[in-house]
């Protein structure tokens, strides 16, 4: 949905052009075009390209975790409730593809000079999942890679797709490629943790 406020289409025509080149790779005349605006309005309602980055990222974290929040509150440590969980982020990812776009920015050192955002986005999300995991887990398994294995895969899916008999690249806005990667979750999920598939 599209807000009217000014600051609301700075951040949102910001989240695209971060999540699609890169915060190294946008202008904040990038983003002004893209908002309908010019430098200084922007500047006005969001700062510089610095101010504005961090907003996105508050922004997309904020999304995240009510996402996170409201599977989390029915979370079952079952195979059932694990399968829920990995099938929310996949389509947490399909429904915002924005966010781990930039994400993927960031593994890349996109952004490299602006420090602690995994420590105060990432990382509390992470533990979140694994807390709850961990009781659905068998013995040995190393809950927090598992849970980071999901987000690598989902990212690189959603980053890359996977080519198919054409040649053309298929990910997150092709159905029937993205039900094939939900079932290979759900396999892979629960080989790592040791669940019935």
């Amino acid at each position: 949905m599209t807000s009217d406020t000014g600051r609301d289409r700075i951040i949102e025509a910001a989240t695209r052009l971060f999540a699609a080149l890169g915060y190294d790779g946008t202008s904040t005349r990038m983003i002004a075009d893209a908002a309908g605006l010019n430098i200084a309005t922007v500047a006005y309602h969001v700062g510089g390209k610095r101010d504005l980055y961090l907003a996105v990222m508050e922004r997309a974290h904020r999304i995240e975790r009510a996402a996170l929040e409201e599977v989390l509150a029915a979370f079952t440590p079952d195979a059932a409730g694990v399968r829920a969980l990995v099938d929310r982020y996949l389509d947490f990812c399909v429904e915002h593809p924005e966010i781990p776009a930039l994400w993927t920015h960031r593994w890349l050192s996109d952004a490299a000079d602006i420090a602690d955002l995994e420590h105060r986005y990432a990382r509390p999300l992470v533990e979140q999942v694994a807390a709850a995991v961990a009781a659905a887990a068998g013995p040995d398994v190393d809950v927090e890679y598992a849970v980071m294995t999901v987000i690598w895969c989902t990212h690189g899916f959603g980053s890359g797709g996977v080519p198919g008999p054409d040649g053309q690249r298929r990910g997150l806005a092709d159905a029937a490629t993205t039900a094939r990667f939900r079932a290979h979750l759900h396999n892979l999920v629960a080989r790592l943790l040791g669940l019935p598939s």
